[in-house]
């Protein structure tokens, strides 16, 4: 039978505290974790005050918020502002936990801002050219066959181009190609990692990171972060309290908090991993739409980063595109597990991609996304002066801050009866700290048009100044 949280679970965590092995803070982490999964402790009861949990087993206040902290880390409590310290749900009560989909289907919903998509340009009509050319081809034939697991060479080749910029010059025999930047994140953690293995990663991360993990029984710990991104001491602390074998991250525009890492900042986080033994494994899939973005971490850690690119937010979604630059050493570990997963990318899709790398398609339908980003965003900051939010000029969304006494889920309820569909920062949580009141906004989705993405964003304004129940009683705009 679950217990009453604020009653007798005294009895259950001192248990843990007895003389034993670890740090005091560890063993009632382990105790309340225990709690939680064999259902001692309910889903959604709150834990007891940190002051109060430690008088009763005699210890200090600081030993409890270590181990809420380490609670935190593993997703399995959450932190609420002046409300206390909560048991997560392990099903829909949890946005991060129900997982995050590029294809949502909500017909109801007419304008949804949740997602950051690819912006349609031209790339039907350019498919349609580069289909008739390859009709008649001897090439044809070759990519009907099975092919090797890293790819065939001129794809490698276009895959080095595509991903190679400034100092950074990527290596072709270091390319795997993939069916895209999920695909290719999946099959670096299906060959680097093992069930019960731990990665750090931002406390607010990309979603797909968080459920791919999941999936294949991988232990996610969360990062403090400011404006740059991660914090080199923290991931030394992480690294020094556990057994780390990876760390995910997203230097160049965080997904979601835009924030792009400094030089010095990369160099840090370099000397850190060296000194933990850390596989490093990167995220370019925003990227690549920042002109001029700064060298990858993985060009500082030649003999340890990862570095996973692909098309589906410059050139085309649906071509389903990536590739994985990857140290030599790594390489066999890593098509081994494309060979597993789907024995090959795609020929078809990558002889494409690869002519329009080659001939400078790729290029100019890149130029046409940050070109129509820059011109969303500046629809959109008309519409928030006075409100707190960042953003890059080449990132297609804005993260939004929700000021007190508003909660974001309150904001997200209020717009989404307005037809409109933001995202929470709950959706990117790992658990690491208190999840902040914010949202992540995107100008990249709005199949109503201008006017769509317009009526959306005054919306949201109109919401975060007069909050969410004076604002559904007017028009934004």
């Amino acid at each position: 039978m679950p217990v009453k949280i604020n009653i007798d679970t005294d009895s259950i965590f001192r248990f843990f505290l007895l003389d034993g092995p670890g740090l005091k803070y560890k063993r009632l982490a382990k105790g309340i974790e225990e709690s939680i999964r064999n259902g001692a402790i309910r889903q959604g009861a709150k834990l007891p005050p940190h002051r109060i949990l430690a008088d009763k087993l005699g210890v200090t206040a600081g030993t409890v918020s270590r181990a809420y902290g380490e609670l935190e880390r593993m997703g399995l409590v959450e932190a609420r502002i002046g409300d206390g310290t909560f048991v997560r749900g392990r099903s829909g009560d949890s946005v991060r936990e129900k997982g995050f989909r590029n294809f949502v289907d909500s017909p109801d919903i007419c304008n949804d801002m949740s997602r950051n998509m690819h912006i349609p340009g031209n790339e039907a009509q350019l498919l349609s050219d580069t289909l008739q050319q390859l009709s008649g081809s001897p090439v044809l034939q070759e990519l009907m066959l099975y092919t090797p697991d890293t790819g065939l060479p001129r794809h490698q080749e276009a895959g080095a181009m595509w991903l190679s910029h400034g100092e950074f010059q990527a290596q072709y025999q270091q390319i795997l190609c993939v069916n895209g930047s999920q695909h290719g994140l999946l099959v670096v953690l299906m060959a680097m990692l093992r069930a019960g293995d731990t990665l750090v990663t931002e406390h607010l991360s990309y979603p797909g990171l968080i459920s791919a993990a999941q999936l294949l029984g991988i232990k996610v710990l969360g990062l403090d972060m400011d404006d740059e991104g991660l914090l080199p001491e923290s991931l030394k602390e992480v690294c020094t309290a556990n057994r780390v074998v990876a760390l995910y991250c997203t230097p160049t525009i965080q997904n979601p908090t835009t924030g792009v890492m400094s030089l010095m900042r990369r160099e840090e986080i370099a000397r850190v991993c060296r000194e933990h033994n850390l596989i490093v494994i990167e995220d370019e899939t925003h990227a690549v739409l920042m002109v001029r973005r700064p060298v990858p971490l993985c060009h500082l850690l030649p003999e340890r980063g990862i570095l996973i690119g692909g098309m589906s937010k410059a050139v085309s979604a649906g071509l389903r595109v990536g590739y994985v630059h990857a140290p030599t050493t790594m390489v066999g570990r890593i098509a081994a597990a494309v060979r597993n997963s789907c024995w090959m990318a795609t020929p078809l899709v990558l002889e494409i991609a690869s002519k329009w790398v080659e001939d400078g398609t790729a290029q100019t339908l890149l130029e046409h996304q940050t070109a129509e980003i820059k011109r969303r965003q500046s629809l959109a900051t008309d519409l928030l002066q006075g409100i707190s939010y960042r953003s890059h000029p080449y990132c297609p969304h804005f993260w939004i801050e929700v000021p007190a006494p508003w909660r974001a889920v309150e904001i997200e309820q209020g717009l989404r009866q307005r037809q409109h569909l933001v995202t929470t920062a709950e959706a990117f949580s790992v658990g690491r700290g208190t999840l902040p009141q914010a949202i992540r906004v995107s100008v990249s989705n709005s199949p109503g048009g201008d006017m769509a993405l317009l009526d959306g964003f005054a919306s949201l304004a109109a919401l975060l100044r007069n909050g969410p129940e004076k604002a559904l009683t007017i028009r934004a705009w």
